[in-house]
């Protein structure tokens, strides 16, 4: 086999869209595995799966991939071209920026392109994007690509939260790097931003509280914060939006993108739907959780206007959207 190549190199071949590679052990996360199992104990994780779906397994690449000595992770940013979806008018929703398109992909590419040449050199190599099987955050802090923020995200500097996490697991004997001696001090700027104030702790997330989450979730959005969803109708950036290690490269997007129209996802058929929002996280792939968050945005926001999309629910096979729709078409009566 050809000696292994640098991680320097490995950023290279990567391409442009990676902003930042490292490289760590595939040693296990022992620390981040106790505080998973803690979290699913406590009720804090609500209905997440994800990592927290096998803890043993996420936070141990090798059970796995047995072969592991290494994992590659990558760094991609989605600013300026996501957008900025700021508070939208009326009958207009709102998108978190990472999935105003499969922001993802460039990602993979790059990543593809260092597994790639991994494999050319006789090495094994795996690319995990998005996927359970890998606490993907952990392995970015150990790799030195950023450090924990308050609001649980991975902080790079000069992108802040604004970046998605990969990785390529491989067995390739590389040097690895450094975790960043760098923390967020004496800022909290995160923790008051929340609208639900779901960071109950610094880097501590309550599930059954975080919009974010709460939009993914199977079942109805509870009654007592349909209101603090606002706009939104898939995803929530305010702690992002506050990160003030973020506020330079934020300050460089535009607004416009991630804001659909809320009676057009009312309108669209189940095939428009799951093609539109193809790469959106929807339980089950049951559109019917797009309309229900459409409901209680138009709820929120839609004017008189909005009654007629809203009471074409009212006869729905689905009793989630019947009730969805009697609560936006009472919302909407009460303000108009």
């Amino acid at each position: 086999m050809k000696r292994a190549t640098t991680s320097d190199t490995l950023r290279r071949i990567g391409g442009e869209d990676l902003v930042a590679v490292g490289v760590c052990s595939a040693e296990p996360f022992p620390d981040v595995e106790a505080e998973l199992l803690r979290r699913k104990t406590s009720g804090l994780s609500s209905r997440l799966t994800f990592t927290f779906n096998r803890p043993s397994v996420s936070t141990d690449v090798r059970k796995s991939f047995p072969w592991a000595e290494r994992i590659v992770v990558g760094a991609a940013t989605y600013l300026p071209e996501a957008g900025s979806p700021e508070g939208s008018p009326g009958e207009t929703g709102r998108v978190a920026r990472f999935a105003t398109d499969d922001h993802y992909e460039p990602l993979r590419i790059g990543l593809l392109a260092i597994a790639d040449h991994l494999i050319s050199q006789g090495w094994n190599a795996e690319v995990l994007v998005d996927d359970n099987r890998l606490v993907d955050r952990a392995a970015a802090v150990r790799a030195g690509v950023g450090w924990w923020g308050k609001s649980s995200m991975v902080l790079a500097p000069k992108y802040g939260p604004w970046i998605l996490l990969g990785s390529v697991v491989t067995d390739a004997p590389l040097a690895v790097d450094t975790p960043m001696e760098r923390s967020c001090g004496s800022c909290v700027a995160c923790i008051p931003a929340c609208p639900t104030g779901a960071i109950i702790a610094p880097g501590v997330i309550d599930a059954r509280l975080c919009l974010a989450a709460i939009l993914q979730a199977p079942g109805p959005i509870p009654v007592e914060l349909r209101r603090a969803v606002g706009d939104r109708v898939y995803g929530c950036d305010d702690c992002l939006d506050a990160c003030p290690p973020g506020e330079r490269w934020l300050a460089g997007s535009t607004i416009d993108r991630g804001t659909p129209s809320l009676i057009g996802i009312l309108n669209a058929s189940d095939e428009e739907l799951l093609r539109v929002y193809d790469h959106f996280y929807v339980p089950k792939r049951d559109p019917n959780y797009l309309r229900r968050n459409a409901l209680v945005a138009l709820g929120n926001n839609g004017g008189a206007d909005a009654l007629e999309a809203a009471r074409t629910y009212l006869d729905h096979d689905s009793g989630m959207l019947r009730e969805h729709a009697s609560w936006a078409i009472a919302e909407i009566e009460a303000r108009c």
